[in-house]
């Protein structure tokens, strides 16, 4: 970390003590709260990029205007450093990590859970337990409320409080009572009704699995029904409706994007990622499903390789789960690799099976055997 009274002071020491290699930054005000947090393949010209006349009027200059330390984190490779950035970012929150200016736009996962009768919400950290999926982060607060409404419409979910009480049509009751529904959703056909006893408990499960499905990639059909619903608004000379539904296909069209994104990546990218740092040395990141699971440092000799093989092992039996819907610790890594390999597809060239860990140190040795 380096300190100063003003942005010259702070300039001059970065430039004779920060590295040019990859890693993570923290800027802090005054008072010595953290205001932003960034990432960079070469610390010291990204730091010395805020100094520069074109960023004094940009948000650049703002944060370095209102920073009196400097702290970075060196880290072996620019994807190490983009999973470290994340990680900051959602522990500490800082005032300047925005998605957009000048309104903030704090992330939020898309889920699907709640029983007894499972819902689209939002939520602003992953759920832990009572989640059938849960993907994101998506931005966009506002943005995001539509989709909720719009998917759980189209899937015939409910929306109401977690209070309300449930009673599906075939669970059984010691009195004849027909329970009043709480809204007019079941009325007008947007939803299924389990606070009335309207739909049996396996005809909301088939609505939930399309959902699902929905989150998988493999169904559009609320774009389907809010497309139709505003050309027939548009039609019918509805223009507020068509308006209200063009907004809502807009946003649908954010989420159904995004998500394509996450569905690819948790279908074909399962496998251990040999990231190579700015020293030469790898770092092995356990992918499965696109979340990231465990991460090892690559061994150098022998005796490093033969301590790693009940890792690889048991790395190989998580591997033959990857079909299934996985719930990591941080289930957020999903949107990083899915960016990553897309932004970089020649990195996919460096991966490998677990079963293949002793061909890959073997040539790592060889290459390092040469270069020396």
């Amino acid at each position: 970390m380096v300190g100063a009274e003003d942005s010259a002071g702070l300039q001059a020491k970065i430039k004779t003590q920060c590295p040019p290699v990859p890693g993570v930054y923290g800027m802090f005000d005054r008072h010595g709260e953290l205001i932003y947090v960034g990432k960079s393949r070469s610390l010291r010209h990204r730091l010395m990029s805020y100094f520069g006349e074109a960023a004094s009027k940009e948000k650049a200059g703002r944060i370095i205007e209102n920073s009196r330390a400097i702290q970075w984190e060196t880290q072996p490779s620019d994807f190490a450093a983009q999973l470290r950035e994340l990680d900051l970012i959602r522990r500490w929150a800082p005032r300047f990590n925005v998605q957009g200016v000048p309104q903030r736009q704090r992330p939020v996962y898309l889920c699907l859970g709640r029983k007894p009768a499972e819902t689209f919400f939002l939520a602003s950290t992953p759920p832990t337990s009572d989640c059938v999926a849960v993907e994101g982060p998506f931005f966009g607060l506002a943005r995001m409320r539509n989709v909720i409404d719009a998917l759980n419409k189209t899937f015939q979910l409910r929306d109401c409080s977690q209070k309300t009480v449930f009673q599906f049509r075939d669970q059984l009751s010691l009195f004849d009572l027909q329970p009043r529904p709480g809204c007019l959703r079941l009325e007008i056909g947007t939803c299924l009704g389990p606070c009335a006893a309207a739909c049996s408990r396996e005809e909301y499960l088939q609505r939930v699995n399309a959902a699902e499905s929905f989150l998988d990639g493999f169904n559009d059909e609320p774009l389907t029904a809010v497309q139709e619903l505003m050309e027939s608004a548009s039609a019918n000379q509805q223009y507020e409706l068509a308006s209200r539904a063009r907004d809502t296909m807009k946003s649908l069209a954010y989420a159904t994007r995004k998500l394509s994104y996450l569905s690819h990546a948790r279908r074909d990218y399962s496998f251990v990622y040999a990231a190579t740092g700015y020293d030469a040395c790898s770092i092995w990141y356990l992918i499965r499903s696109g979340e990231i699971i465990d991460v090892v440092a690559a061994p150098k000799d022998r005796d490093q390789y033969q301590q790693l093989r009940p890792t690889m092992q048991k790395w190989a039996s998580l591997l033959k789960r990857r079909h299934e819907r996985i719930r990591a610790d941080h289930p957020h890594s999903v949107s990083v690799v899915a960016k990553w390999f897309r932004k970089h597809r020649g990195e996919l060239k460096q991966t490998f099976q677990p079963e293949a860990a002793g061909r890959r140190y073997h040539r790592l040795a060889h290459h390092r055997a040469e270069s020396l």
